[in-house]
């Protein structure tokens, strides 16, 4: 296939079965990329006919997570396109007649076998050496189907209402080979797969059909996709030989893992505390370019040490020749430190309406210039915005104090050193961080001690705690009033 700007189609085809899973949106994310380092098309397509995991909410869910992360669609349900409708379930004629086709060219099959009498089969035909038998050329023509049955029971079966599935007649010793843009040359054999079911009973088609189907339909280039679909490859590429059509370039994204290993699954990630759904980032305040920086790191190297991309350097970046094949885990840890470096690239009131949101959620009010400088004061600190509430000495006078810093950091002499402290400041005719700290040092000074002799019982005065940002910054931002106020009251408080 040719990868001009003319040409390249790709597609994401996530099943509404649930929500966004994190290595779904790695897949939308590597779609965009390459569709738009070559000036490509990428498509949604939603793939619905798994009407029994069929989930009302999860389409939302993939749209709100796409748009999240910056990732946009040039054909879908929503935008529409010239290949619509882009959901699965509104296409069914298009697999009817397709699944049509192959019966008629002998490529395909019904089958009327109940579930009971295809495990009798398997039972029949398992040994040590064939632990899993197959519905295949072996064993066919043994079963209830249009190859074992004369074409007049056919017929009344048919009439009768029978159910029945339409499978792929797969003929042994073909080799079904290809050659993916990450893995390079691949090939399977055709004795190795079954007789796949491409029609379901209900009369909805199976994933690879429709799958098959649709690329071909709507024009897909390059189907991009993660390692676990490896094996379907084989069987798909048997559909478009029986069809007559090319089949589209693979590539096949290698594994996220687990920091245990194996794949990067539900319950394995519960397990190591790491969020699976896009939903679930999104609630725990992640910035999304650092969750997609992040993604994009998975797997593919630059190919040089530059580690912080913005979308649009991705986009020029990106290329298959620099993903490899090896599954890579997930760093929680390392999606953590990209988070802090977005975080603190933007600006106080860029993220003020969401630290507002965090506040109001615990019944904390704060006007907005005060907020800014919150954040300002605080941002070297935190991971993520949602932080905030944690530090409420920021917002309001603190209710108690630590037992265990009062007993470390307050001193006899404390409560007569931070009032006289609280004297000097109130007197300032400028509350700047640099006049706070000459009035400590003098103070100090005055009295031959150290520094720290006032600064600890200063920061837990107005803090309640021992830690924190720096003193003369904290005390700047919380304003000359709240800090006389707190000093006074902590004094008395804590007492000698």
């Amino acid at each position: 296939m040719p990868t001009n700007p003319e040409h390249v189609r790709v597609r994401f085809a996530p099943s509404p079965t649930g929500l966004l899973h994190i290595g779904g949106l790695r897949t939308a994310l590597t779609n965009y990329l390459f569709a738009r380092h070559h000036g490509g098309t990428l498509i949604l397509r939603i793939e619905d006919t798994d009407r029994a995991r069929f989930i009302e909410e999860a389409e939302a869910d993939i749209l709100h997570s796409l748009s999240w992360a910056g990732i946009t669609v040039d054909e879908s349900p929503q935008r529409g396109g010239p290949f619509e409708p882009y959901r699965q379930s509104e296409r069914s004629e298009s697999y009817a007649r397709a699944a049509a086709v192959l019966v008629e060219s002998g490529h395909a099959y019904l089958a009327f076998d109940s579930a009971d009498e295809i495990e009798q089969l398997r039972q029949r035909h398992r040994s040590e050496s064939n632990p899993n038998p197959r519905y295949d050329l072996e064993t066919r023509l043994e079963m209830k189907n249009s190859l074992s049955l004369s074409a007049e029971e056919v017929s009344v079966r048919l009439e009768r209402g029978d159910a029945h599935v339409v499978r792929l007649k797969v003929e042994p010793g073909q080799s079904l080979a290809f050659t993916d843009l990450i893995r390079g040359d691949v090939e399977f054999q055709s004795d190795t797969i079954d007789d796949q079911v491409l029609v379901k009973s209900d009369g909805l088609p199976t994933y690879h059909l429709a799958n098959v189907v649709d690329d071909h339909a709507m024009q897909i280039t390059h189907v991009i996709r993660g390692e676990e679909w490896l094996p379907s490859t084989p069987k798909h590429i048997l559909l478009y030989r029986a069809f007559g059509w090319t089949a589209p370039v693979m590539a096949h994204l290698p594994l996220i893992l687990s920091p245990s290993g194996g794949k990067l699954s539900k319950r394995s990630a519960e397990r190591a505390g790491i969020p699976v759904s896009v939903a679930e980032y999104i609630k725990s305040d992640y910035e999304p370019e650092a969750v997609v920086n992040f993604l994009a790191l998975l797997g593919w190297n630059p190919g040089s040490e530059k580690e912080f991309f913005t979308l649009e350097e991705l986009v020029e970046a990106f290329s298959f020749d620099r993903v490899g094949q090896a599954g890579i885990q997930f760093d929680l840890d390392k999606l953590k430190w990209f988070n802090e470096h977005y975080l603190r690239g933007k600006t106080a009131s860029e993220l003020v309406p969401r630290a507002r949101i965090e506040l109001e959620k615990v019944g904390i009010q704060c006007d907005n210039a005060r907020l800014e400088d919150v954040i300002d004061l605080m941002r070297e600190r935190i991971s993520f915005v949602k932080e905030l509430v944690n530090s409420p000495y920021l917002f309001a006078d603190p209710t108690d104090y630590d037992a265990r810093s009062v007993s470390k950091r307050w001193k006899e002499d404390s409560s007569k050193l931070v009032t006289d402290y609280a004297d000097a400041i109130a007197e300032l005719p400028e509350f700047t961080v640099e006049a706070l700290e000459e009035a400590l040092r003098a103070l100090a000074d005055e009295n031959g001690v150290g520094a720290g002799r006032i600064i600890h019982p200063v920061r837990l005065a107005v803090s309640g705690i021992s830690h924190g940002p720096g003193l003369f910054e904290l005390l700047h931002v919380l304003g000359k009033e709240s800090c006389v106020r707190r000093m006074f009251t902590a004094a008395e408080v804590l007492g000698e």
